[in-house]
């Protein structure tokens, strides 16, 4: 008899023009395990134990896009370049190899970059107003010019993924970069056809994921990540309500986007006042389309929080929320980080043998 876990994770799902197996993804954890940009054989390795491990999804870390101030570090892995790309199939090819789908997220961090950062040190970081991310440093006011350089950036890059054999993409909007710097009032002070209201500000996300819709097969999965909350200001809203937030999602689902990742700290807790349903499953109400959540899952403390502190926990709650369909899928991170086959444990009914989070875990990122 399969286990109720099994019973609500085991189902598949379909996205865009692909069937996952089940309703567990590996979420996208940056580890900066890539020299030069350049995924190497140990990062095909880890990925392919995660998709060995049973999760029917692999979300890899944040890969940049082709432009020249879309990264802020040299150990992060880039979309572009034959070397980065060559490492990159051997990743796809690894995950393949035990049966496993495998997404990139695509990203471009905006205004959180740093002066002085690699790889272009001398060239300052951009924004839709050049409005700095806590203490990153000053930048400069995107032109149109440089909104339709990075809207090409990640149509190339989303065609570029395809072409190396992943299932389909994630395009990162989410945790204050740039595509969310965008979205949210904080960072986006323009008076053009980009700022001005709700509407306008939701235009370059808009822009993205139709570049990157026309760029990729009619049935390759876009998948587009958001969040209320930002790495520097975690009561940060793109949205007040669900209203504000059904106009950005809808003008994406329009776009093409075929399931939306709603990204929160605890994906227990309610995104709006008056309602228990959580950010995904906002999403999910407002477009008709899947949603993903995320956050803390089988741990009682944020990501945020001191890592000793972090304890297992069971995920009734979780599966309470799937049998309801509140959304469609969860994506786990420390979990799966700690232990490469939490999913094909919980699917088991094998809890009692997860490997526990811990700061060594943290450390090993194995």
């Amino acid at each position: 008899m399969k286990t109720r876990a099994a019973q609500a994770l085991s189902r598949p799902l379909t996205l865009g023009g692909l069937t996952l197996p089940n309703r567990v993804a590996m979420a996208p954890m940056t580890r900066a395990f890539s020299p030069g940009g350049v995924p190497g054989e140990d990062v095909a390795a880890y990925y392919a134990r995660r998709a060995a491990g049973g999760a029917g999804l692999v979300i890899t870390e944040g890969a940049y896009v082709d432009h020249p101030v879309s990264g802020q570090h040299d150990r992060v892995s880039r979309m572009y370049g034959d070397d980065a790309l060559a490492g990159w199939a051997r990743v796809v090819e690894a995950v393949h190899g035990h049966g496993g789908l495998i997404f990139p997220q695509l990203q471009h961090v905006g205004m959180a970059r740093k002066p002085g950062e690699p790889p272009h040190p001398g060239t300052p970081a951009i924004g839709p107003s050049g409005v700095p991310m806590h203490d990153a440093g000053e930048g400069r006011t995107m032109s149109q010019r440089d909104i339709d350089q990075v809207v090409t950036a990640f149509a190339e890059a989303a065609a570029t993924a395809e072409r190396l054999g992943f299932d389909g993409v994630e395009l990162h909007g989410a945790h204050g970069y740039l595509i969310d710097q965008f979205l949210w009032p904080g960072t986006n002070h323009r008076t053009d056809a980009y700022g001005r209201d709700l509407r306008s500000r939701t235009r370059f996300a808009a822009e993205v994921v139709a570049a990157v819709r026309r760029a990729v097969s009619p049935g390759f999965p876009v998948v587009v990540r958001f969040s209320q909350w930002k790495m520097t200001d975690y009561d940060a809203r793109i949205a007040d309500d669900p209203e504000q937030l059904g106009v950005i999602l809808g003008a994406l689902a329009d776009e093409g986007a075929d399931a939306f990742h709603a990204s929160t700290r605890r994906y227990w807790e309610p995104a709006f006042s008056g309602s228990d349903l959580n950010l995904a499953g906002w999403a999910k109400k407002l477009t008709g389309k899947p949603a993903l959540s995320v956050g803390s899952v089988g741990l009682d403390t944020e990501f945020t929080a001191n890592p000793a502190q972090a304890r297992k926990t069971g995920i009734e709650g979780l599966l309470d929320r799937l049998e309801a369909d509140e959304f469609d899928m969860i994506a786990v991170g420390r979990s799966l980080l700690a232990d490469p086959s939490w999913t094909a444990k919980i699917l088991a009914g094998r809890e009692g043998e997860i490997v526990p989070f811990t700061p060594a875990a943290l450390g090993a990122l194995h």
